[in-house]
């Protein structure tokens, strides 16, 4: 060997020497604490994944014993030889004793869902509200067991929130991975309710993180799979629904009738979103009209349900039955449009009414249903060169589903892994893609993010629109003891003058008007009622896009790293 081949090997030994010793110094020093991390998320994944076994249980075991059932699977069979008394009075006083429970341990009377969740990830260092969540927990499980018409996904989903956010306190975790533990808890719950570890991880990456960041892949997955084993512990490995078995996709000549049927699911999909804003303001109106305690709404909306139910009764409850009948092609065209239809309004009213529950679920139902009625037609025109109406109603379910999340990936996932067939998720891929990019024009993105919208939060326009909202003026300002501070006599001239922000005001409110008057400062003051107005210190517009600058820095640093 020549004198240069030695001198190159050596190198090479060399250098795979320091990387073995620099690889060793890293894992003793972060090492052990990624190991730690990821034990945590192992405890987070099983008790989520407990919590969403026991909600789930519980669901079935309050509806058995309230409307005398063996079989919760089939209760919308039952209710039709049930007294016309229980059908009414059960959803009412379940209503009743909701609107008790939301009254007393919210101050806004509303239950908590996977909105809350976002907002808490984006906004609050992956916590929500322990005390509030709670009490929607047990809420949205009274709603869902006395006949609401709502999901209980967004429930657990919150439920594990707040499992993640009690363990983020107990060891003081930071922004970044509060709001990884946070995923871990969403993710096991999704797996645990869907027995579809893949989609949950995807779910809580793509929905409530929304980012896809290598740092929280790991934790959430390994979340994501003790969820799906406590779901397997107890239901083995069997899927949510019972279907058939799909081979007869024409590909070159049926998928076009695919996109149609996105293009369809994604303008049924706004619909029901838009039905149940609609709900939400005219019960915020007629709340006021009448002056009605708001601890009396949910009652009033479950007294509507239970009306509805006296002649159609697959609107009670989490809807399951009627989602099989419609995957399995057991019911006819008329029978599908007026199910979607009370459907629909049954949703509305239960959310609209403030009674509890989630989204997920009824958009599945719909979802389905819509599929299985544009499947009847197509099949029905195209007789030779179509499929079984059924892949339809699947596809269907996968493309309201995705539209009114806003997750197009998690949810084709979802159903893929309901499945296993490489085709029907082609079919289901072709359809999602359609309605999402339909529905994400028609509202803010997503239910959850038009939700957060209304509220005044701009999540869904993205981290250079929210983070204005993370910094009050308080916060930022400089006082009057900072080396730099603006003179007391300049803040009183812009006072007089009009140009002063309140305390707990936030950047949002500060910049337009740096922007509008080109001041260097702005006077930050309190504003009590009866009282004057306190200096308390001064906001400089340089400080103020520092704050933002770091913000959106940190925020993409997480997000790439």
């Amino acid at each position: 060997m020549s004198e240069a081949d030695r001198s190159f090997v050596a190198g090479q030994i060399s250098d795979a020497t320091d990387a073995c010793r620099q690889g060793w110094r890293v894992l003793k020093s972060q090492g052990p604490g990624k190991i730690q991390f990821w034990f945590i998320a192992l405890v987070i994944g099983i008790a989520a994944g407990f919590a969403a076994l026991f909600f789930r249980k519980g669901i079935n075991w309050l509806q058995s014993t309230l409307y005398g059932t063996d079989d919760v699977n089939t209760l919308h069979s039952f209710l039709s030889g049930l007294e016309w008394y229980w059908v009414v009075m059960i959803p009412a006083i379940g209503g009743l004793i909701v609107g008790i429970i939301l009254h007393h341990f919210t101050h806004d009377a509303r239950a908590r869902s996977v909105a809350d969740v976002i907002v808490g990830s984006a906004l609050h260092e992956g916590r929500v509200e322990t005390r509030a969540g709670i009490a929607s927990a047990v809420a949205s499980w009274i709603t869902l067991s006395t006949g609401g018409s709502s999901g209980r996904e967004g429930p657990v989903v919150h439920l594990a929130a707040v499992i993640s956010t009690k363990i983020s306190r107990l060891i003081h975790a930071d922004g970044v991975n509060g709001r990884d533990l946070l995923g871990c808890a969403v993710a096991a719950a999704v797996s645990a309710s869907f027995n579809a570890p893949i989609a949950g991880a995807l779910f809580a990456l793509e929905v409530v993180l929304r980012h896809f960041a290598v740092h929280a892949f790991a934790p959430i997955v390994i979340a994501s799979a003790a969820g799906t084993v406590i779901n397997r512990l107890e239901f083995g490995g069997v899927t949510e629904f019972a279907l058939p078995t799909y081979g007869d996709l024409q590909f070159y000549v049926e998928l076009p009738a695919f996109l149609l049927l996105g293009l369809t699911c994604g303008l049924v999909a706004v619909a029901l979103m838009r039905s149940i804003f609609w709900a939400e303001d005219f019960g915020n109106y007629l709340q006021a009209r009448t002056r009605l305690p708001r601890w009396l709404r949910p009652m009033v909306a479950g007294g509507l349900l239970g009306v509805i139910a006296l002649w159609f009764p697959h609107i009670i409850g989490v809807g399951y039955e009627t989602t099989s009948r419609a995957l399995t092609g057991s019911l006819v065209l008329n029978e599908v449009i007026v199910f979607t239809m009370l459907k629909v309004a049954a949703v509305a009213i239960t959310l609209g009414g403030r009674m509890g529950g989630g989204v997920f679920s009824p958009s599945l139902m719909i979802g389905a249903l819509t599929g299985l009625g544009f499947g009847l037609i197509a099949t029905g025109v195209f007789p030779d060169v179509s499929g079984s109406s059924t892949l339809y109603a699947l596809a269907g379910m996968g493309a309201v589903a995705a539209a009114v999340l806003g997750a197009p990936i998690s949810t084709t996932l979802i159903v893929f892994e309901m499945t296993g067939d490489w085709q029907t998720g082609l079919a289901v891929m072709v359809a999602v893609s359609m309605s999402t990019a339909l529905g994400s024009r028609l509202v803010d993105r997503s239910f959850f993010l038009t939700q957060i919208e209304r509220r005044g939060i701009h999540l869904a326009a993205g981290p250079q629109a929210y983070l204005l909202s993370m910094f009050t003026a308080a916060r930022v300002m400089r006082r009057p003891d900072d080396t730099h501070a603006a003179s007391a006599e300049e803040c009183w001239q812009l006072i007089d003058e009009g140009t002063y922000i309140d305390a707990t005001a936030t950047l949002e409110s500060a910049l337009p008007i740096f922007e509008n008057t080109g001041v260097r400062f702005i006077p930050v003051v309190t504003l009590s009622a009866g009282t004057n107005a306190e200096l308390l210190g001064a906001l400089f517009h340089v400080d103020a896009l520092k704050a933002y600058n770091r913000a959106l820095a940190a925020t993409a640093a997480e997000e790439h790293s």
